[in-house]
């Protein structure tokens, strides 16, 4: 529990799926603290951190807009990306507001805090660490491939993923997050570029571990190919642990809709499919599964649902505070 009361909730990703949930768990009375990968290294992003030496702000900015309380036409003005066939092509007045909080005071953390205030942020966004990361894959043939962007188009399967360089520290607030967490959820998002990027900055994911708080997976709804590729929800954990060396996820959530063909069929070019949900296997890993309805379909994409996703979540961080009052 928190100062205010709240039960306190720690969310570990980036990419897509981190925003989505999030928008859903702050209608909840919850202390959320997004923990957010700083791996990122193309589009807006990945120009702004080369050109100005600063991490890449895209996921940060997604999500504060996701837990802004601000006017729909303020997120929008936030959010928006120009058009125009000049340097500002491509990047998102976000991004640019972020690098210029950066510059002139002079940490991103900094920047993030300001930002927070003025977009009236429902909870606290932490980067993974206040500085770049490169993000590397070493493929089962042994090539070697740099740089977040790049590691999903090699058509190879990956062996592992690591960071440079070796020695980043997490930020003090981040490591207390973590350790005075009531339920630490990981996902969901690209196994791979958005999950285990956060995990593998040495002392974080060595707290996560430790933690005692209940940690909970959302797995992801479909597989995505250069990453998990015909992967079951069994490997995306077994690659989770085999990246930190130790068995750690006490509950995944996953789904139990069917996903209709014809949606379906639409990810055939992609060469996604629905993620099989080998449940023996899951048990056999000491896993509690939870089950849900957790399909969002928007515009013919496959989404987790924001509100039941984050129902069930707050019905086990109950479940969980309750314990620890009467243990």
């Amino acid at each position: 529990m928190t100062k205010t009361g709240q039960p306190n909730i720690v969310i570990i990703g980036g990419g897509t799926g981190l925003p989505v949930l999030l928008r859903g768990l702050k209608k909840f009375s919850v202390d959320i603290t997004a923990i957010v990968t700083v791996a990122d290294d193309g589009g807006s992003s990945g120009r702004l951190r080369n050109e100005l030496n600063i991490p890449p702000p895209g996921d940060v900015r997604n999500v504060l807009a996701a837990l802004s309380e601000v006017e729909p036409l303020v997120e929008e003005m936030f959010q928006h990306r120009f058009k125009a066939s000049n340097d500002l092509s491509g990047h998102s007045l976000g991004n640019l507001i972020l690098a210029a909080m950066t510059s002139i005071t002079g940490n991103f953390m900094y920047a993030i805090q300001e930002m927070s205030k003025v977009l009236n942020v429902h909870g606290k966004v932490l980067p993974a660490a206040n500085q770049s990361v490169v993000l590397h894959a070493e493929l089962e043939d042994g090539v070697m491939i740099s740089g977040e962007s790049k590691i999903p188009y090699s058509g190879k399967k990956i062996k592992r993923v690591f960071l440079t360089p070796e020695k980043v520290d997490p930020l003090p607030e981040t490591i207390q997050a973590i350790q005075e967490a009531d339920l630490i959820i990981i996902g969901p998002g690209s196994l791979y570029t958005s999950i285990l990027p956060n995990l593998l900055v040495p002392q974080l994911g060595e707290e996560v571990c430790r933690a005692k708080a209940k940690k909970v997976y959302i797995c992801n709804l479909m597989t995505q190919a250069g990453e998990t590729l015909g992967y079951t929800a069994s490997e995306h954990v077994r690659a989770i642990y085999d990246h930190m060396e130790r068995p750690f996820i006490d509950t995944i959530l996953v789904n139990s809709e069917e996903i209709p063909n014809e949606i379906q069929k639409k990810y055939i070019k992609e060469a996604a499919t629905p993620v099989h949900f080998d449940v023996n296997t899951l048990y056999e890993l000491g896993l509690e599964v939870i089950y849900g309805e957790i399909v969002s379909l928007e515009n013919g994409v496959i989404r987790h649902d924001t509100n039941e996703v984050a129902q069930i979540l707050y019905s086990l961080l109950l479940d969980e505070t309750n314990r620890r009052h009467q243990a």
